[in-house]
């Protein structure tokens, strides 16, 4: 019950309250940021799409969480999910910068991805971190495509984008250390699948 009770404050936090980050923002000072009014539109729905991104992050490690009998990789994913707040608070604080909206359906992301790391977790702890190490693969190749598409003046969300890259595959690797099996290419089309309807979805709504 009371992981149950935690895993409800998770989701309502991330959904609908602010979110705090523990490491200040990656955005160099020196570098003020310009842009035109298609830039700063641009930029926006692709922040948002990062914030979907982070929202789902969050839910995908409290479904695992929850649904691991392991304590020590409870503490684990736990941790990682702590890390990856900053994120979250980074991207929702960068949209709030350009003036734009997070994605309205975020609850929908939110427990389609705590389900997917429920189900992950009853099937065994070694396929749970897999699914860690293919989403932050995946994560990492999405945020290196932003980077390349992002205004070439955006220095603040460009900066964070690059934080954040860096962060995933530091999470990809920690898993694998952690004991992650392979995925099987089925399923690791599946997820690509899911991510593409996602992120096409929210970078209009």
């Amino acid at each position: 019950m009371d992981r149950l009770l935690g895993g409800l404050d998770a989701a309502l936090r991330t959904l609908f309250a602010a979110p705090r980050a523990t490491r200040p923002c990656p955005v160099v000072p020196a570098d003020e940021t310009h842009l035109g009014q298609q830039e700063r539109q641009h930029a926006a729905a692709l922040m948002r799409v990062n914030h979907v991104g982070e929202v789902c992050a969050q839910a995908l490690y409290s479904g695992q969480a929850l649904g691991t009998r392991n304590e020590a990789l409870r503490q684990h994913l736990q941790s990682a999910a702590r890390e990856e707040a900053d994120h979250l608070a980074w991207t929702r604080a960068r949209l709030d910068e350009l003036g734009a909206r997070p994605s309205l359906l975020n609850p929908i992301w939110y427990a389609g991805a705590f389900a997917i790391g429920a189900a992950a977790a009853r099937v065994g702890d070694a396929v749970s971190l897999g699914f860690v190490v293919e989403t932050e693969r995946q994560v990492e190749a999405h945020l290196e495509s932003h980077l390349e598409r992002l205004p070439p003046g955006d220095h603040a969300s460009r900066a964070i984008v690059a934080q954040m890259k860096e962060d995933e595959a530091q999470h990809a690797f920690l898993a694998q250390q952690a004991g992650a099996v392979e995925l099987p290419l089925p399923a690791r089309l599946l997820m690509k699948a899911a991510a593409r309807v996602m992120t096409t979805t929210a970078h209009y709504i």
